[in-house]
């Protein structure tokens, strides 16, 4: 029973890094557009893009949460006791990027857009890599046992997290990138197209770099999940990268078909690695799966209502998407003002 919650976790936290490291990637590309001028046809691309979905994604970051309150709560504990500190960070910023993002569009200014637009950017890139520093601190044993509150800066201020965190970014982005491609296609947009190919070049070079280096320190910093890395989960590692290069070459070749798909494929890799390395610990060498599962009563209740929530939530997703993706959805908020001849 444990381990169904706990798998059901899993699938849970990779929905999350894909739909939501998609949405999050989006905001790092708009970050870096440039100024009004330069930046205006990518920005329109990337609303245009993640404008239907991107409250909708944030659905399985509080899907993770409560299944770890109630499943894990001894886990849930040590975590959010030990890492409050980015955990507080991140929610500031989903609230900061969430209510940015809708002001946006709604003001008419170009000064009020900017202000809004470079803290929608901004906590774009805090949010994913204050969760990727939270990760770096679970799978370096940082966290310990029993509910009890770790070391609050050591734990999330490491090399393992800081590498983690810069991965959680270079992925989103890169994630992104690809996503961002696919919707520039349905524009029928083509300098956008070429222009997204070129950060997702980018993006994966990045990511593989990141990639590397964190294996070299969490040789140092983490052994636990560096043995599993290069054991249990090899396979898996090898998995995601092939997918990586594949996605490189498709979008290289400026095959469009696949290249989406193998990208997501690298990215559920990446995070499928992480879970089996660390099997079948929550918190690596002190807190095993089943010493931290709440009573079966609980689980079973959590899973029934969980199956419940599936039945209701799926297909509205799966409606929603459809709908995005043949562009059968209303546009928000005022148009985007032209930038006069005098703005940057």
């Amino acid at each position: 029973m444990a381990t169904t919650a706990a798998v059901i976790l899993f699938v849970a936290v990779i929905a999350y890094a894909v739909l939501g490291g998609a949405d999050f990637g989006a905001g790092f590309w708009d970050l870096v557009a440039g100024g009004s001028r330069r930046g205006r046809r990518p920005r329109e691309v990337i609303d245009h893009a993640i404008a239907p979905v991107w409250e909708a994604n944030h659905v399985w970051l509080i899907f993770v949460f409560v299944l770890l309150w109630t499943c894990f709560p001894e886990a849930y504990a040590s975590i959010t006791l030990t890492m409050f500190v980015p955990l507080t960070l991140a929610a500031l910023g989903i609230v900061l990027r969430g209510a940015s993002f809708a002001f946006r569009k709604a003001v008419f200014a170009t000064r009020d857009r900017r202000n809004f637009g470079a803290a929608f950017a901004v906590s774009s890139v805090l949010v994913p890599y204050c969760f990727g520093a939270v990760v770096g601190g679970i799978a370096s044993g940082r966290v310990p046992a029993g509910g009890k509150a770790g070391d609050p800066w050591d734990s999330w201020v490491n090399p393992t997290s800081v590498v983690v965190g810069l991965l959680v970014v270079c992925l989103d982005a890169y994630l992104a990138a690809f996503f961002l491609v696919r919707d520039a296609d349905r524009l029928s947009d083509e300098t956008m197209i070429a222009y997204f190919r070129r950060r997702a070049t980018v993006a994966a070079v990045a990511a593989g770099v990141a990639a590397a280096v964190g294996i070299v320190v969490m040789q140092r910093d983490a052994e636990y999940l560096f043995d599993g890395l290069t054991s249990r989960a090899l396979a898996l590692v090898v998995l995601s990268a092939a997918s990586g290069v594949a996605a490189l070459v498709l979008v290289a070749r400026r095959i469009r078909r696949g290249a989406r798909l193998a990208a997501v494929g690298a990215v559920v890799g990446v995070v499928l690695a992480w879970g089996v390395a660390q099997w079948d610990y929550v918190l690596p060498e002190s807190l095993t799966v089943s010493a931290a599962a709440a009573p079966t009563g609980t689980i079973t209740a959590v899973l029934v209502a969980t199956g419940l929530a599936v039945v209701l939530i799926v297909p509205a997703f799966v409606l929603l998407y459809v709908l995005d993706q043949k562009s059968l959805l209303p546009e928000e908020g005022v148009p985007e003002p032209v930038p006069g001849p005098t703005s940057p």
